[in-house]
């Protein structure tokens, strides 16, 4: 399984922001020009761009969408959005506007037959599962619904999601680093690809996190936001530390 970078833009407002821990009080603003931010990741080699509409994921509203398609139509590599896509309609309308995967992260627990309608009718689907010590949080994260990481991740074993997208909130825009013991423990108990996000801050965080493997299992990728915004490495030196550690391992 490939392991990829996701480096993330998180949509309020049409500017590209970070919060920390999920914390809507405590946002930092990096750029007022999010085409221009994802068409710096795709020329540097990500893989793929990862966009969460953050009003969409509070509220339910839409109001990034024409964000979402321009980011869309302007790079070459495929982008996942996530962020208040609780109908089917939201969904055909971002595939609509290009999107190439959308991410359920509520509407999964709450609807989760949602998830089955859209990948019948030919969508791809990634479930996004942001929790705190292993319980998932829901509606922008700032409910909890009882339940945990694995448990839901299982509901869809037979679902035919792609992957299944695992935030840690606390680590979330922190820095402080992947929940690795966490991540350890879900590849042992789903056979779903996961991804990785939360708390990355460095390129040892990512090669810990390419390096994870669980009798075979290993992650399928990472999302990362606040350490290439920071400067702690770019898109280009991650994309270039997991082609070296690929080659490594093959030679090896």
């Amino acid at each position: 399984m490939t392991f990829h970078l996701y480096p993330a833009i998180d949509l309020r407002g049409g500017q590209c922001v970070r919060l920390y821990q999920g914390d809507f009080d405590a946002e930092t603003v990096y750029s007022d020009d999010p085409v221009a931010q994802a068409l710096t990741f795709a020329g540097e080699g990500a893989p793929w761009i990862h966009v969460v509409d953050l009003d969409a994921a509070r509220t339910g509203e839409p109001t990034n969408r024409d964000v979402i398609a321009a980011i869309a139509g302007a790079v070459e590599v495929p982008v996942q959005v996530g962020g208040g896509v609780r109908s089917r309609a939201a969904a055909d309308a971002l595939f609509e506007a290009g999107v190439d995967r959308v991410v359920i992260g509520t509407a999964a627990l709450e609807q989760p037959q949602l998830v089955r309608e859209i990948v019948t009718a030919g969508g791809r689907v990634a479930v996004g599962l942001d929790g705190r010590q292993g319980e998932v949080a829901i509606r922008g994260w700032v409910q909890s619904s009882g339940r945990r990481v694995a448990e839901v991740a299982n509901d869809f074993a037979d679902a035919g999601v792609e992957a299944v997208i695992v935030t840690e909130i606390d680590r979330d825009g922190t820095l402080a680093g992947p929940d690795i013991d966490g991540l350890r423990v879900l590849l042992g108990q789903t056979e779903i690809p996961v991804v990785a996000s939360g708390g990355v801050g460095s390129l040892a965080d990512l090669v810990a996190l390419a390096d994870l493997d669980v009798g075979g299992r290993l992650l399928a990728g990472v999302i990362a936001g606040r350490a290439i915004y920071d400067g702690a490495f770019t898109v280009g030196q991650a994309v270039q530390t997991l082609r070296d550690l690929r080659a490594g391992s093959a030679g090896s």
